[in-house]
């Protein structure tokens, strides 16, 4: 069954990059998600005024990748302790996020939070809100590090196992 989220981990190059190397990701986008204005720019949200998270729309396949594994992943590449900063990403477009869009994954995502308190010595700030706006980021943006291999990244990408690779997805 296809299911959709929005992940929000920092930068959302490597978000976008990490998670197309996940098998069972159907397709991905950057975008900006949960601010308080219309229609954002990259610029814009830069800013920090607007109330946007730099972010990723997933579509995945529970099957194959069920809403746990899809949160193990992002704990994987981020520092859930950390507020407004990833890497050398600092701003509150950078906090960590996971939006959701059917009521009934909020349940499931607050048990994967709960779950992992035990393993961090200081509170995980990761928000848990339902998805209220999407914009898909300007198109320099999507598929940014496949376009420019050297380009910035906090994630370190060999955390994935390659039991976990797929082929590469299409973009949304």
């Amino acid at each position: 069954m296809m299911k959709k989220i929005v992940l929000a981990g920092g930068c959302f190059w490597g978000v976008e990059a990490y998670f197309k190397r996940v098998k069972g990701i159907l397709a991905t986008k950057s975008g900006y998600a949960n601010g308080k204005t219309e229609k954002v720019s990259y610029k814009e949200v830069c800013t920090g005024k607007t109330g946007h998270v730099e972010a990723c729309y997933l579509e995945y396949d529970e099957k194959i990748l069920p809403l746990r594994m899809v949160l193990n992943h992002l704990f994987r590449v981020i520092d859930p302790t950390s507020v407004n900063k990833q890497g050398g990403d600092v701003g509150t477009q950078y906090r960590t996020g996971v939006y959701y869009m059917d009521l009934e994954d909020r349940e499931a995502i607050e048990r994967y939070i709960e779950d992992q308190r035990s393993s961090y010595s200081k509170p995980i700030v990761v928000e848990v809100e339902r998805l209220d706006k999407f914009y898909d980021a300007e198109e320099v943006h999507q598929e940014y590090l496949e376009k420019n291999p050297g380009g910035y990244c906090h994630i370190n990408f060999s955390v994935l196992k390659d039991e976990e690779r797929q082929e590469p997805v299409r973009k949304k």
